[in-house]
């Protein structure tokens, strides 16, 4: 699942559903202290995002009523918080003296998010492979784009994050853009360049790619290592 940007609001409406298992339109108007049309709007918004399920519930002979629940998505919305994890998890790795146990790991971790990322790359071309990689960063909820106006070297486009997925470790150690930078390699079977940097002040990150000389094996990575 891909973390889904949320307002303010939305999230409260989320927390309040977490809180009351499921409700009904009047009981969130007044857990909420809004008006109906309001809450049926945030409730359009999530179920458009697939974070709210609508199920009817009858009691009796009574008249059958509406009630919303959170789905696992949902769920999973409130509940992540993983870049504290993340931020941990690379420093124990860091911290590791053993430079082969390191390498190891770090490798096994770079395999790992080349299969995630690569699965769904397999263009004939390099051009449609940096499109396939685009679309799976953004499936995973990286705001990308891949810019053909400002094409690098040989006329291919340019892949922009402008955010950075992993802002929190790479403010820390900046080896994670290193690492970023080989996996890309890979999935591409090409050359790639961080041109631009959001740790170096610059407003998004840029990577440059161009076809690969030769097969190279791309250098292994290790966190706390001098950045290139």
């Amino acid at each position: 699942m891909t973390n889904v940007p949320l307002s303010t609001s939305d999230r409260d409406l989320l927390r309040q559903l977490r809180r009351l298992g499921a409700a009904t339109v009047r009981e969130l108007c007044e857990s909420c202290d809004v008006t109906a049309t309001a809450i049926r709007q945030r409730l359009g918004r999530l179920e458009s995002a697939a974070l709210v399920e609508k199920e009817i519930v009858r009691h009796g002979r009574g008249r059958p009523r509406n009630c919303y629940k959170l789905t696992d998505n949902g769920l999973q919305q409130l509940g992540e918080n993983y870049a504290e994890l993340a931020q941990l998890l690379w420093e124990q790795l860091a911290n590791i003296d053993d430079p082969g146990i390191r390498g190891k790991l770090i490798d096994s971790l770079r395999s790992a998010m080349v299969e995630r990322y690569g699965s769904s790359v397999d263009g004939a071309t390099l051009k449609d492979r940096i499109r396939q990689l685009g679309a799976a960063l953004a499936q995973r909820g990286a705001d990308v784009e891949i810019d053909d106006r400002e094409a690098g070297e040989g006329g291919l486009p340019i892949l922009r994050e402008n955010n950075c997925p992993y802002h929190r470790l790479a403010a820390a150690d900046g080896t994670i853009c290193e690492l970023e930078q080989s996996v890309f390699e890979s999935v591409l079977d090409a050359e790639v360049e961080l041109t631009a940097c959001c740790m170096d002040g610059h407003h998004c990150c840029e990577f440059e790619v161009t076809e690969r000389s030769g097969h190279e094996e791309v250098s292994a990575v290790s966190p706390g290592s001098e950045p290139r």
